[in-house]
């Protein structure tokens, strides 16, 4: 069995991070006739309070709720916009305080990590300045699961190295909502990070009717254009309670983030991983387009990925039931490596590996014959027993680091060497 160096520090579910979130109500009119709908009955009832009372409900809710957020009184202020958008209010003669509780009134408290915290991926952090030699600053995506079960992305910034050594930055005490969307053509959408929010205290939620029931297992690569330069993408599953696809996050430096649906056969699935760069003029994924084997797609577009060409399909027993990636491929001199995930008997979960050829990525030239990482005991109890699973490695000198879920309960952290992972293959 190949020699995996387990660092200690362990992220788990917490259900004291909470954020504001809009707490929808549709407006429309009232079920009983001749009385007003809900939300315009809730507005007309503080517009009706006395500036007295409005200002000790208002004082009652901060009381309860300013301290465990951010910036609560602009959160409230933004709420009321939309809600006197939707029912056309008039409020030039609307004082603050009574703004800030109708506001108050359609938000609510969230738990985004209560459930579970599981399946990261890694990338290097856009910002390398002031590390010492052989320190690598990372940013890394989580899958946080609260209410409801809906998965939304959370972030982690931290420093590798130098040597198999993690450090995670300070979470801030405060996590924000990404927000300030705006719909783009094609069913996309963009975000924004509040400017003085940490990328650490950062949170997407679902925002789209194909995403109301969660963003599942970003899997985040750091993309070099044929300029040179460099787009942090990630492939996500949507899902909106009844169905799935893909769909691509771009973003450039972290603060502001593009939502986009991909098209075509293999959007219809989940689990896809692109590679960080073309190869021979084509951008590449890694998919799973019958849910059972490893599938190898190209396409002229980012956005449209159709039918695949077979690459790797169950010959073990420990990935027998069916395989899929573990990420996006990582270049090395040797060639690509991909980690996968294979399923055996009992449902049991591992993460193995193969390399394709540098230049032609339909080719395996190596493959592990047992798991590089598989459920031990100390590691097999949680929300889904049996389970280790992550959305990406990163290559971090002459090793690879890789943060992994752990019964969709908890994350961990592995060092291993590419030269002895290489060496195990087959």
């Amino acid at each position: 069995m190949l020699d995996v160096i387990h660092h200690p520090l362990r992220l788990t579910a917490d259900p004291a991070r909470v954020v504001v979130r809009p707490f929808h109500i549709p407006i429309e009119g009232s079920a009983v006739p001749g009385r007003p709908g809900r939300v315009r009955r809730i507005a007309d009832s503080v517009l009706a309070m006395a500036e007295a009372d409005a200002a000790i409900e208002l004082e009652l809710v901060l009381r309860d709720f300013e301290a465990r957020h951010w910036q609560t009184r602009a959160v409230f202020r933004t709420r009321y916009k939309a809600i006197r958008d939707g029912l056309k209010l008039d409020d030039s003669a609307i004082s603050d305080i009574k703004k800030q509780l109708i506001g108050a009134y359609f938000c609510h408290e969230y738990s985004y990590a209560a459930a579970a915290l599981m399946n990261p991926s890694v990338i290097p952090h856009p910002d390398q300045s002031g590390l010492s030699d052989g320190a690598m600053r990372i940013a890394m995506s989580l899958r946080a699961v609260g209410e409801g079960h809906i998965s939304s992305i959370a972030f982690r910034e931290g420093i590798l190295g130098p040597g198999p050594m993690i450090e995670l930055m300070p979470e801030p005490p405060f996590a924000t909502a990404a927000d300030g969307a705006f719909e783009l053509a094609n069913g996309a959408i963009e975000v924004h990070r509040h400017p003085d929010s940490s990328l650490s205290g950062t949170v997407l939620f679902p925002m789209t009717a194909a995403q109301s029931k969660g963003l599942e297992d970003l899997r985040l690569v750091r993309f070099q254009h044929d300029d040179g330069s460099f787009e942090w993408l990630g492939t996500y599953t949507a899902y909106n309670g009844a169905s799935i696809r893909s769909e691509l996050m771009r973003t450039r430096d972290f603060r502001g983030f593009t939502l986009a649906p991909m098209s075509g056969p293999a959007a219809r699935n989940k689990g896809m991983a692109l590679f960080p760069r073309k190869v021979n003029g084509e951008y590449l994924m890694i998919g799973r387009q019958d849910g059972e084997n490893v599938f190898l797609i190209r396409s002229d577009r980012l956005d449209y990925w159709g039918e695949g060409q077979l690459l790797l399909t169950p010959e073990y027993p420990w990935e027998m039931v069916q395989l899929g990636n573990c990420g996006s491929p990582i270049e090395l001199d040797e060639g690509w490596l991909l980690l996968t995930h294979g399923v055996g008997a009992m449902r049991k979960y591992s993460v193995g590996a193969i390399l394709l050829d540098k230049d032609d990525p339909s080719k395996i030239i190596g493959r592990m014959t047992e798991p590089l990482l598989s459920a031990a005991n100390e590691d097999r109890e949680g929300y889904v027993p049996n389970v280790v699973y992550t959305c990406g490695g990163l290559k971090h000198g002459d090793m690879l680091f890789v943060p992994y879920g752990v019964a969709d309960s908890s994350v961990a952290f592995g060092f291993v060497s590419i030269a002895g992972l290489l060496k195990a293959m087959h």
